[in-house]
């Protein structure tokens, strides 16, 4: 992917301001504008990897080999949504700077051209002793090992998936399907994800392959001498938390903290939904192998229900009093039938997770049927916490909406569509394109319609989803400051499918599906317009999957349209109001969740279960609602979590690394929104590539991770802006300095603020917040203000984690890049990774508090320059040292304080002899606190000094590195013991 020229000396800021006025001259990006240079997209990452072009997911594969990394992934060559699995392929000699090659393993199609093998996921080894047969002694193979999804059109395997082999003797160039595929098959519709390892141990010496049975909840073992013939070992799980899906398995041996008398064995299990932060993401665990079976030492038992007074258990056979409103009509009473479902229901994956004999289940003839539960009505009492178990679809309630589908009050234009005769052309409509008058107004689609007429692209001409063309409304006169409509079906952000209010030839409003078979309700508020003629016209020029639109009951009125709150919820409601509201996560599994009551206490309420979805996972689980003192903690806080973010997924890792590093590589998005996330001719970045190792914790070792080294050749130290210590005020404080590719390395003191942290990628108006709440000491990422959050109902979110303070202080750094940020803190221990989607040219960093102030100890923003899109990196700066540093001493300087008492103090640097150093970093408890560009000039003598001021009484231990181009050195230690603040 190495295209465009880039100037040696272009800083970050720069290469903002020029995708910013390119992004401005060339306009929208649309899907079909393949010529468009990357570095002019609005979200297109210059540090992540990216595909010029189409779909991508799992990163598949993964070697080092010769020199080169290679990274395989999943890819639809044909378009932007997930389709067509074939193997992408890149290559990089650095991790960061990505070049593409050809397609490596395309879908598998017979003689009429009909998909019959889908290339889903799986991993490469370097076969060094050519135990497959495929290479030879002098040329090892490459041997891909990846899951043969087949189709409903196969002749044999039709609806299965197995593993099977392929491989490559020109260092992965191109790549031949073993003919003897599958090599191994369980007759399984969901065993899928090879990731293939050699095992040298007390059992021997083989390769093992770890895959999933996914909906069994197992990573089942296999082992091989050829990677032809396996035989089966052991399984491992269910375990922890299986509330979706298991994919992309991974198992490997890391030394706790260095030392090889010390090995454990890390398993990875991705999955989908059930995440810590909802939809997609990955957990691990810590054991032993033995060559045969994997043992956890980190699965957690089986919860108890927490103390607290149960008043709806749905044990006994009944609801107990609550009042059941099935749909009227429907066959089975669904959703909830008369009495409490025992566990799963009829075409329902495995319940689990509720408590006792019953539990509410909304799944009584599937999906489909709506309908509500109400409790009796009870006083809310000294106990402050409602606590319960809930499950099923992610449907949150939506405020203000209704649960019908009424139209609001006004004038109903164009008759509803439905005409007494003849088509929209004999009523004064104009059509263009491939739609055709006889199939206009449409009669069917889209649920939700009032009444048979109602505009559908899809019908609207023989093309399906690839009809193309506009329907333009007759004119008429605004005179209602509001205009409503039901609207469904597709999503696009590039003005290729939408209804539009055109007044005087120009659009004013426009508005798009949601990639939903259902009409829902939207308005515009045309008050400006009164008088105005105005036509309605709908535009379809997209193709593929979900490229057509709905329309229905176009109304003018004096007040918006209310949208219809298509919720699978459990709510409370106080004095008639819904005061508290919670929904499942797609899952079938049930997790403890609570509301704190304390503030109604004496009054009267009651809760309400609503399902009011007939789509996918259109149906709600709840159960044990009790009361409490204190609140329950959801199951998945206590499992371990490769990432606490929504966009960390299929992470497993590389193959082969030199020196026994042990390097991941996931895909930077999440399925619950993936296919709409607002990109245009791609889809989809993996995430920085990261090294992970084992430390020992008051929990036994737990990974660390970080983003690998070579990420320092992107550092512009010499652009770099430091501030701090300072205190931060409440409210928001803009920084000067900007950016949209940097380093950020921050240190923070919670003072009396609730919480504080740094926002980046603001406009003014909007900022993704990366910050600490100081009352639950969690960690967040805040992206509900972030710009486009709306694409998708799922993607508007705050993401959290458990982070202790260390010292009174919180540490994170940040990476920054266009569209996402990851964030690593507690030592590595944590981290979150989100996708965001600013406005163009949003690159403002601040500080915010709230609740009170903090203290930003430490601040330093470092500019990255651009791996991808701007041609090769160029070479650091010669500072000409020809060694590592010498070994600087650190020493501290109190002035005339000699206690010390006050907290204020320096610290000082100093090297008299060796290679000076270029930077100068500066550790306070093994925090980094304070980064300095310093300047070589070998072979005078160097010096550096830090002001500390204001720490608390205690333990300071400072340490320091010296970094040139040779290397690094530490510097000596120094310690400062505080004993009493001076009065």
């Amino acid at each position: 992917m190495k295209s465009g020229i880039r100037s040696r000396t272009l800083t970050a800021g720069v290469i903002t301001a020029l995708a910013a006025s390119l992004l401005a001259a060339s306009g929208p990006a649309l899907a079909e504008e393949a010529s468009v240079h990357p570095a002019t997209q609005q979200y297109r990452p210059f540090i992540h990897f990216t595909p010029e072009k189409n779909w991508m997911n799992d990163p598949n594969g993964m070697v080092y080999y010769q020199g080169k990394y290679h990274l395989f992934f999943q890819h639809n060559p044909f378009g932007t949504t997930w389709g067509n699995m074939s193997w992408g392929h890149a290559t990089s000699t650095d991790l960061l700077q990505w070049e593409e090659q050809p397609l490596a393993i395309a879908q598998t199609v017979n003689a009429e051209s009909v998909a019959i093998e889908d290339i889903f996921s799986g991993s490469i080894v370097v076969d060094e002793t050519n135990s497959s047969g495929f290479g030879t002694a002098e040329t090892p193979p490459l041997v891909a090992v990846y899951t043969s999804a087949y189709t409903g059109a196969h002749p044999t395997h039709a609806g299965k998936q197995a593993q099977s082999l392929a491989y490559s003797t020109d260092e992965g160039q191109s790549w031949t399907k073993y003919e003897g595929n599958p090599v191994l098959d369980r007759n399984s519709a969901n065993f899928r994800d090879p990731k293939v390892f050699r095992y040298d141990g007390p059992a021997g010496s083989y390769w093992v392959m770890t895959t999933v049975e996914a909906t069994d909840h197992r990573v089942v073992l296999y082992k091989s001498d050829n990677l032809k013939d396996w035989t089966h070992l052991s399984d491992f799980g269910p375990a922890n938390s299986t509330a979706g899906i298991w994919e992309c398995p991974d198992l490997f041996p890391i030394a706790v903290d260095g030392d090889p008398n010390n090995v454990k064995w890390v398993m990875v299990v991705n999955l989908n939904p059930g995440a810590v932060a909802g939809g997609s993401g990955g957990q691990y665990f810590v054991g032993d192998f033995d060559g045969t079976t994997f043992t956890s030492d980190t699965t957690e038992p089986v919860d108890s229900i927490p103390d607290g007074t149960t008043f709806a258990g749905f044990n006994d056979g009944t609801y107990n009093g609550w009042t059941v409103n099935n749909e009227p009509g429907n066959w089975k009473d669904g959703p909830w039938a008369a009495t409490p479902a025992s566990g799963s229901l009829p075409g329902q994956l495995p319940v689990t997770g509720y408590s006792g004999a019953g539990l509410i289940n909304g799944f009584n003839d599937g999906d489909w049927p709506v309908g509500s539960l109400q409790s009796p009505t009870f006083t809310v009492g000294s106990q402050d916490y409602i606590n319960f178990l809930v499950g099923g679809g992610k449907h949150p309630r939506v405020e203000g909406g209704q649960l019908g589908n009424t139209p609001p009050a006004g004038s109903l234009l164009f008759n509803g569509f439905e005409y007494p005769q003849g088509s929209l052309t004999d009523q004064g409509w104009t059509i263009t394109g491939d739609f055709e008058a006889a199939r206009n107004p449409s009669t069917s689609g889209g649920e939700y319609a009032i009444d048979t007429g109602r505009i559908n692209t899809f019908e609207a001409g023989p093309n399906g989803d690839n009809n193309t063309g506009t329907l333009t409304s007759p004119e008429f006169t605004i005179d209602k400051s509001h205009l409503s409509f039901l609207i469904g079906a597709g999503r696009r952000t590039d003005g290729t499918l939408q209804a539009e209010l055109v007044i005087d030839g120009q659009v004013v409003e426009s508005a798009t599906g949601k990639n939903a078979g259902d009409l829902n309700w939207a308005s515009w508020d045309v008050n400006e317009h009164q008088g105005k003629q105005a036509t309605l016209r709908i535009v379809d020029n997209a193709t593929g999957g979900w490229g057509h639109l709905t329309l229905d009951h176009v109304v003018l009125g004096d007040e918006p349209a209310q949208p219809r709150s298509s919720e699978t919820s459990v709510n409370l409601v106080v004095d008639g109001q819904v005061v508290r509201t919670s929904t499942g996560n797609n899952s079938e599994t049930l997790d403890w969740t609570n509301w704190n009551v304390s503030e109604f206490e004496g009054r009267e309420a009651s809760i309400t279960v609503v399902d009011n979805n007939r789509g996918g996972w259109g149906h709600i689980l709840a159960d044990e609602f009790m009361f409490s003192d204190t609140p329950a903690t959801s199951r998945l806080e206590n499992y371990d979590w490769l990432d606490w973010g929504k966009d960390y997924y299929a992470a497993v890792s590389f193959s082969n690394i030199p020196d026994n590093k042990r390097i991941m590589l996931g895909w930077m998005s999440n399925w619950d929104y993936a296919n709409d996330i607002p990109t245009s001719t791609w889809r989809s970045s993996m995430a920085l590539p990261r090294e992970v190792s084992l430390t020992e914790t008051a929990d036994g070792p737990r990974l660390v991770q970080k983003v690998v080294d070579q990420i320092d050749i992107l550092r512009e130290d010499d652009a770099a802006y430091s501030t701090g210590p300072q205190e931060i005020a409440e409210g928001i404080e803009a920084l000067p300095v900007t950016g949209e590719v940097v380093q950020l390395d921050a240190v923070f003191s919670p003072g009396d603020a609730e919480s504080f942290g740094l926002s980046v990628l603001g406009d003014g108006t909007e900022a993704t917040k990366i910050g600490y709440d100081a009352g639950t000491n969690r960690l967040f990422v805040d992206r509900t203000n972030s710009g486009n959050e709306d694409f998708h109902p799922a993607f508007s979110s705050i993401d959290d984690a458990p982070v202790p303070l260390k010292d009174g202080r919180v540490a994170m750094r940040i990476y920054v890049d266009r569209a996402s940020v990851e964030v690593f803190a507690n030592e590595g221990l944590t981290t979150i990774t989100d996708q965001v989607f600013p406005k163009a040219g949003a690159n403002q960093i601040g500080l915010f508090s709230q609740g009170g102030s903090a203290t930003l100890e430490s601040l330093t923003v470092t500019p990255l320059t651009p791996a991808m899109w701007h041609g090769g990196v160029p070479p650091k700066g010669e500072d000409k040292a020809t060694t590592a540093p010498g070994k600087g001493k650190l020493s501290i300087d109190h002035g005339k304080d000699k206690g010390p008492h006050d907290g204020n103090y320096a610290v000082n640097l100093n090297l008299k002899d060796g290679e000076n150093g270029s930077t100068f970093n500066l550790y306070e408890n093994g925090e980094l606190v304070h980064t300095q560009k310093l300047t070589w000039n070998t072979p005078q003598p160097q010096n550096a000094t830090v002001e500390i001021t204001d720490r608390a009484p205690g333990k300071y231990v400072y340490t320091g590195e010296l970094t040139n181009s040779k290397g690094t050195t530490e510097t000596t230690k120094q310690t400062v013991v505080i004993t009493k603040a001076r009065k």
